[in-house]
């Protein structure tokens, strides 16, 4: 849950003794705890990986890996063998094991303890915005006292959340009966699923229900189709006229459902009226679930009527909402670009919340501020730790939570109760200070490590291309969105944006790219050198046609059969089907 909607205390700069040894003692606890529970797992067992790990424990207690003399293993051994022994990991140690909840069958003495006890409530897949492949974690059920991400503030809501999956695993047992069952899906839907209790054995009796307090019956949430999804959400909500609270999982979601809603008024408010679901594609599966729940009702549709399509004015969404409080969204890093049309629609009054900070792999932070939408207060579940980026990228440079200076900046490195031991996360967050009550680190996002460009030596980073862009809006006009591509089409090769602008372009487009130039050389030496050499061709700029962005969350949505939730666009495009896809969209160059 958020801490409190007051103002919290700001963070301090510099930890006391008392704080420093609070927070010690906290989390080589909690180390302490997940290595005991992990340590016999297949995955310590089997993988290289921590082959010196457990060299290091049996030569103190016995062969712990099999469970020999494991009661005498002590903490300080446990705590002092993970230090010096357990490497950096990333995501290709883990592969292989986590394949074997995808092969077909799936045995159960193959996937029992592979990464935590037992089995899975879910395998999480990534949303592949920064690589071409998928990837897929185990998820196991969280013991008591967890952090929640999906946190509501009360009132009516609009959640909208996915209950949609890839796949299902069907664990077998040795005579091939069925012993497990669980899905493969995006890790917000399964933390939903897992949070209510809504087991897939469940879905045929949950169908007919509404979560409390929420708007949209639960048969939405299992629509796959990207825009019926958004509709029905907005549907449902708009024809409650007490709606409070807009829950969705980031800003750029949020953007692209009132723009459905613009598109579609007429058919929506038609729909309230008769009481007649509108006949969009992909509801056939969940319509006679729907329909019992969906009335007539005149006077919300007239209402709806008099109000009209007001977007040209600010505070259109409270119009149509007059209770509506609060959104609750990601909006930092990249989502923050979104916030000024997102603003236009809510108005001045309506506050926006973040949801958290956290990733495929784990929940990394809860909100700190509720105010602020970019500070994070990492949480007691996972041990996170801090690898200075100015440091050799070993596990000699990790620094633990209390031995992070303000200021200064870390790759989130990550052991969790899921069974990933010091999994680089490759995001770069700062640490703005400590938590003056209990002394834990407070962070903000700052950008993705390997989201980056390489042009003549030089490496651009993903904030470094954002602020570029950024900086043109005065004679670009309001950017919405954009990516970028390698322009190759003359040489030398440069960085070529693909922008999506709020209405039209703004004053003096012309000026821009020489803009984006002089942003970039100052921000990045290699670039100015590069340029001053003529090696690197000057940055180009191509409009997109309004609303492309949004179909591309759509097309990627239905490819990746995955749901939706967790579907970005990345700062860095290098797909080359989908660089032709976003070219058949650009309007105007500049």
């Amino acid at each position: 849950m958020f801490p409190s909607l007051s103002r919290v205390p700001p963070p301090t700069d510099v930890l006391t003794f008392e704080l420093s040894n609070k927070l010690k003692g906290r989390t080589e606890g909690l180390l302490s705890r997940l290595i005991k529970t992990n340590l016999r797992t297949r995955y310590v067992r089997d993988s290289p990986v921590f082959s010196e790990f457990l060299k290091a424990i049996e030569s103190s207690c016995g062969d712990a890996a099999t469970g020999a003399g494991y009661g005498e293993v002590l903490d300080e051994t446990l705590l002092e063998a993970y230090r010096s022994t357990i490497p950096l990991t990333t995501y290709d140690s883990y592969e292989p094991f986590v394949a074997k909840f995808l092969e077909q069958p799936c045995k159960h003495d193959e996937v029992k303890d592979l990464f935590a006890p037992g089995l899975p409530y879910f395998i999480a897949v990534s949303s592949t915005t920064s690589t071409t492949s998928a990837k897929f974690f185990a998820k196991y059920r969280d013991p008591p006292g967890v952090s929640n991400p999906v946190s509501s503030l009360g009132g009516k809501t609009c959640s909208v959340y996915s209950l949609t999956y890839r796949q299902v695993v069907e664990v077998q047992g040795a005579d091939a009966e069925i012993l497990a069952r669980f899905p493969v899906c995006l890790s917000s839907t399964g933390r939903t699923r897992m949070l209510n209790g809504i087991d897939i054995e469940k879905d045929s009796s949950t169908l007919n229900s509404t979560m409390p307090n929420n708007t949209s019956p639960v048969a939405v949430s299992h629509i796959r189709n990207y825009r019926s999804f958004l509709l029905m959400h907005a549907l449902f909500a708009l024809a409650d006229a007490k709606l409070q609270v807009i829950h969705i999982t980031f800003s750029t979601v949020l953007l692209d459902l009132v723009r459905y809603m613009e598109d579609e008024w007429d058919t929506l408010v038609g729909s309230i009226e008769k009481g007649e679901l509108p006949d969009y594609e992909g509801l056939d599966h969940v319509r006679e679930y729907l329909e019992p729940k969906f009335h007539p009702n005149l006077s919300r549709a007239t209402e709806l009527r008099t109000i009209g399509i007001a977007t040209d004015n600010p505070g259109w969404l409270v119009k149509i909402w007059p209770e509506l409080k609060t959104v609750i969204c990601i909006a930092s890093g990249i989502f923050a670009m979104v916030m000024p049309k997102m603003r236009h629609y809510l108005g001045p009054d309506v506050l926006v919340h973040s949801r958290g900070y956290g990733a495929s792999e784990c929940f990394v932070a809860t909100v700190y501020d509720p105010y602020d939408l970019n500070l994070f207060k990492a949480t007691h579940d996972d041990i996170v730790e801090y690898l200075d980026v100015s440091l050799e990228q070993t596990a000699a440079s990790l620094v633990s939570a209390w031995n992070v200076v303000a200021g200064r900046r870390y790759e989130v490195v990550v052991t969790t109760r899921n069974g990933m031991w010091r999994h680089r996360l490759g995001d770069i967050l700062e640490v703005v200070g400590f938590d003056p009550c209990d002394g834990t680190p407070i962070l903000k996002f700052v950008e993705r490590r390997n989201v980056a460009i390489r042009l003549t030596g030089s490496i651009t980073s993903e904030k470094q291309l954002a602020d570029a862009i950024f900086a043109t809006q005065d004679t670009l006009g309001q950017v919405m969105e954009f990516t970028v591509v390698v322009d190759d089409r003359v040489m030398p090769r440069g960085f070529g944006y693909l922008v999506e602008v709020q209405g039209a372009v703004g004053p003096a487009p012309e000026l821009a790219c020489g803009k984006l130039r002089e942003v970039l050389c100052l921000s990045n030496q290699g670039v100015r050198e590069t340029f001053n050499l003529g090696t690197l061709g000057n940055p180009t700029i191509r409009i997109l046609q309004p609303g492309t962005f949004s179909d591309f969350r759509k097309w990627k949505v239905a490819l990746a059969e995955t749901g939706v939730g967790q579907t970005k666009v990345p700062v860095v495009l290098w797909d080359p089907v989908v660089q032709q896809w976003m070219f058949e969209r650009v309007i105007q160059e500049v």
